[in-house]
């Protein structure tokens, strides 16, 4: 699966974003998504995940209560919506897709297989 994000800019502190991530193939809905972001100089450090099915979620603490990932299986697109962004949410943010990913790793960029290719969000104070 090829993965696309977009959706980032320049937003200041308490405003919201909206990412999207759109995938390529009639497989789509066979695949666990997920949000990463990477701060510069720094590791990747997962967001969100999200079940095939769009019936199950994990957030990073950071992001709980702020950020809420979703799919549209038939538009082939998962959904990152960033409310309440903060300064320590900048970052480059990548989408993430695997097939056969365990629940156990889920939080692991190293073991997903698909990464789009990263979309910036810079928050201002």
């Amino acid at each position: 699966v090829q993965l696309q994000a977009s959706g980032g800019g320049l937003v200041q502190a308490g405003g919201s974003l909206r990412l999207s991530c759109a995938a390529s193939g009639r497989t789509f809905r066979s695949y666990r998504m997920a949000w990463f972001r990477q701060a510069p100089g720094k590791e990747r450090k997962f967001v969100a995940y999200i079940e095939r099915s769009g019936g199950s979620t994990l957030y990073a603490d950071s992001v709980k209560g702020r950020f809420t990932i979703s799919r549209d299986n038939a538009k082939n697109t998962v959904y990152l919506q960033m409310n309440s962004l903060k300064p320590e949410d900048t970052a480059v943010y990548y989408c993430a897709a695997d097939a056969n990913i365990i629940w156990s790793s889920i939080s692991d960029h190293t073991k997903y297989k698909n990464w789009g290719q990263g979309t910036q969000v810079t928050v201002s104070s």
